[in-house]
């Protein structure tokens, strides 16, 4: 069987998970680079219900369904890779939509073949997660409204080690003013990376932006969150396996003091 038919044979609609070697794609990407897939003008133009028909009610529903508050995404997932914290989070948070956001193409079709497949084998489940692909550095103004969500995710993300290209790092003085705009007032912002550099960048990143403040050792205790930064994800795995050190800043989103 050639790779093109036993990849399509292992369509998520089956319910057989996707196997990743079908869907390899560079490690890194340039992400101030243009892309071509499209892009919502603006939050409103995003069509959810493709992404969580189970939440959005049929065009033939009830008057009184109708007029039920449309349901808005929450958390939101950058550079989401193969997809493993939003398919544990799932289940964590069954009635919060959650999406992934992710430039790679090979990658994110990687992630809708999986929750498609989640979804077939499991019914009922898996249907709060969805992906796009996208680039989060140039268009979250473009997914999520002021106040939108609750939670972001960055784990671990591309180091970009040389200093020319810390400018393509995703958490930046500049971008947290984005991240800030999309967040809820006590919304939280959850980072992790195995390169102990790029803990310290991000980390200074968000102690010297004026509309997030460090958590609290107490408060992480006690979020079920914290330990899948570590658990759920491959790239968190791996480093487990290899016995490497993590690196965490959580902060939480505060309202502007004059």
């Amino acid at each position: 069987m050639s790779n093109n038919n036993e990849k399509a044979h292992h369509n998520g609609q089956s319910g057989r998970l996707p196997r990743k070697r079908f869907y390899r794609a560079r490690a890194h990407s340039n992400p101030l680079s243009d892309s071509h897939f499209p892009i919502p003008i603006c939050p409103s133009e995003v069509d959810y219900a493709q992404h969580f028909p189970h939440f959005f009610p049929s065009v033939m529903c009830d008057q009184d369904k109708c007029d039920a508050p449309v349901p808005k995404v929450r958390f939101a997932d950058i550079g989401c890779g193969f997809g493993g914290l939003l398919v544990s989070l799932s289940t964590l948070f069954p009635d919060v939509l959650m999406i992934g956001m992710e430039l790679r193409d090979k990658v994110s079709e990687y992630v809708k073949e999986r929750i498609l497949a989640l979804r077939a084998s499991n019914p009922g489940q898996y249907e709060n997660i969805s992906v796009v692909r996208t680039n989060s550095m140039k268009y979250i103004p473009n997914y999520f409204e002021k106040g939108q969500l609750s939670k972001m995710f960055f784990l671990f993300p591309d180091p970009h080690f040389k200093e020319k290209n810390h400018r393509r790092r995703v958490i930046s003085i500049q971008l947290l003013d984005e991240y800030a705009y999309a967040l809820e007032v006590g919304g939280i912002i959850y980072t992790i990376t195995d390169v102990e550099e790029l803990g310290d960048w991000m980390r200074t990143c968000l102690e010297n932006h004026p509309l997030f403040e460090a958590i609290p050792e107490e408060d992480l205790k006690a979020d079920p969150v914290v330990e899948l930064l570590t658990s759920a994800t491959e790239e968190g795995q791996k480093v487990a396996r290899n016995g490497g050190q993590t690196f965490k800043a959580l902060f939480r989103r505060i309202a502007f003091k004059e």
